[in-house]
């Protein structure tokens, strides 16, 4: 009994510390959407600290921006980090984007591309749009007009124009078959993805 009781109590704490920090988070995102970035901070940051994901990229984002606290690349580059290492797509991302363009490290376009096509692989558009990029220009990756014709095919289909543009252009530098051969893989990389997403929801 005494055993059903301990067991049972810690469940309702941990329930209890899960609703707050839910509480917290939304008033700190809340806050951020409207510009009280000094309330997203006094939110955030705490949680960010404690492992929640989604503050440790609020906070992130906060130093990258110069919002509410002093414009801090170092801290933007550790917050982004860790949110990035437990799997956040758009953290992973703007790691991409730092290293791409030397904030807060040199410039080098390998780990920048490393980032964009982890991000890119969870469906992240911007990312997948970056990643071609990358390809098309052999950015920290082997120049390849297919792979890249793919990742622009992928993220113009799901609605960004400029990867449609991207992948229009690389059509008068690749042959007929090069071609159809990467449709078919953002084909198949766009279905796999639809039907993970599927399975998801109804694991959940």
């Amino acid at each position: 009994m005494r055993s059903f009781i301990r067991t049972t109590l810690l469940a309702v704490l941990m329930f209890s510390a899960t609703a707050v920090w839910s509480a917290d988070l939304d008033k700190g995102l809340a806050a951020f959407s409207v510009g009280d970035y000094e309330t997203a901070l006094a939110e955030c940051q705490p949680l960010a600290e404690a492992g929640n994901v989604e503050a440790m990229f609020c906070v992130g984002r906060l130093y990258a921006n110069g919002f509410g606290v002093p414009m801090d690349d170092a801290q933007a580059l550790k917050w982004y980090g860790l949110a990035a290492g437990a799997g956040h797509a758009e953290a992973q991302y703007n790691l991409g984007v730092m290293h791409a363009n030397g904030w807060g490290v040199d410039i080098n376009e390998v780990p920048a591309a490393g980032y964009y096509r982890l991000a890119a692989e969870q469906g992240f558009v911007p990312a997948q749009t970056a990643l071609g990029f990358s390809y098309k220009h052999g950015a920290g990756v082997e120049k390849d007009f297919s792979a890249a014709y793919m990742w622009f095919d992928i993220a113009a289909q799901r609605g960004d124009r400029n990867a449609e543009s991207e992948r229009d252009d690389l059509v008068s530098r690749m042959t007929e078959d090069e071609i159809f051969a990467a449709r078919r893989s953002a084909l198949q990389w766009l279905e796999g993805f639809e039907g993970s997403i599927m399975h998801a929801g109804t694991v959940d």
